[in-house]
């Protein structure tokens, strides 16, 4: 393909824009810069120079995005494919990850909301991909009729930035529309748990799923995502002289290998061993319905609180930092990659300090 440098006279000035021709077709792309056909001084003669040598440096570099397979024909053809649709197969891609899946799910169904009509890569540009900013920001409400919290305007607005990010990589577009716009600041988590009396509590309280029930005091007393109890095997769960029980198993969020030790109660909630390849949680689903199970049973135990199955893994690490164990283990023993990950809950032992510390009050 050959780009050439051309010039059209438009309303008393000289157009410049650039003529790519390949293979019988041909294209235009004008550069919104000018020259001034009248001029005779220095000065205008001298910007005339300088707004000729900007042109001819873009053509030079247009050139060499022909030839690296960036820019030209064949992208104008990929430019026409459904944004919408490479969403969607995007979010496919991550329904083996139930949280990761949500997220993306939830973002494409703003993204419908926020243009109801299919539309193509040609028409995401900076201006796009700001006013789905502001759409998340101002416009989106919950079902409660609530705006979307901080952490959900992060998440969805990360995933369209994401997706900008692939569909480069991916050779549909040559840049990234989002670039350059400031994403929304992560808030600081909530991070709701039970206290060791509150699980007593629930322990002793009957569950219309015991299954359910069994799983989640198993992720409180190991720390255990509910992705990896669902998939736990029995060939996982493993015993040593050295060790006692533990876990080797690998992490379905990071991939991570783990080798992870369980107390004696621990594994004794996992009832009689079955053949190695069996699941030890059969059963097991995550749903909106289970998640009402959930919530009633600990209402049952006469908790307030509203907590998800995610709940237990909070209770896990709350209740060994005010045991006293160090938080570098905490943070090995929940696999996390990065200390600043298991200081989230730290600070949550510290305001309850402080709360407790409050409770007392004399009158002096």
């Amino acid at each position: 393909m050959k780009v050439t440098l051309r010039k059209r006279n438009q309303g008393g000035k000289t157009s410049l824009y650039l003529d790519y021709y390949h293979k019988g077709k041909r294209k235009a792309e004008y550069l919104k810069l000018y020259l001034d056909p009248a001029a005779k001084t220095k000065e205008a003669k001298e910007v005339n120079k300088k707004t000729l040598q900007l042109a001819e440096t873009i053509r030079a570099q247009r050139q060499i995005e022909i030839q690296n397979g960036v820019y030209g024909f064949r992208d104008n053809e990929k430019l026409k494919a459904s944004f919408t649709n490479y969403i969607e197969l995007l979010t496919e891609k991550r329904k083996d990850s139930t949280g990761n899946y949500g997220n993306w799910d939830s973002m494409l169904k703003h993204l419908k909301a926020y243009i109801p009509w299919d539309i193509t890569f040609a028409e995401v540009n900076r201006e796009f991909v700001q006013g789905f900013k502001e759409f998340l920001d101002k416009e989106v409400k919950t079902k409660g009729n609530q705006s979307l919290s901080q952490n959900s305007k992060y998440s969805y607005f990360n995933k369209l930035r994401a997706a900008l990010k692939q569909a480069v990589k991916d050779g549909i577009i040559p840049t990234n529309p989002a670039e350059g716009i400031d994403g929304f600041k992560q808030g600081e988590p909530q991070r709701e748990f039970l206290t060791l009396e509150e699980l007593q509590a629930a322990v002793k309280a009957e569950c219309e799923i015991p299954q359910m029930k069994t799983a989640f005091i198993f992720s409180c007393l190991t720390g255990l995502r509910w992705s990896d109890i669902n998939k736990l095997l029995w060939s996982e769960v493993q015993h040593s002289n050295e060790m006692g029980y533990y876990i080797r198993f690998r992490q379905k969020k990071t991939q991570g290998v783990e080798t992870l030790p369980i107390s004696e109660q621990a594994f004794g909630l996992l009832g009689e061993r079955q053949d190695k390849d069996e699941r030890v949680f059969k059963g097991l689903k995550y749903s909106a319905w289970h998640n009402l199970k959930l919530q009633q049973w600990v209402m049952k135990a006469g908790i307030s609180k509203t907590i998800t199955f995610h709940c237990a893994r909070h209770t896990y690490a709350t209740l060994q930092l005010t045991a006293g164990t160090d938080i570098y283990t905490v943070s090995k023993l929940l696999g996390h990659r990065e200390l600043k990950t298991t200081q989230i809950y730290a600070k949550v032992i510290d305001e309850k300090k402080k709360e407790a510390a409050n409770k007392i009050q004399l009158d002096l």
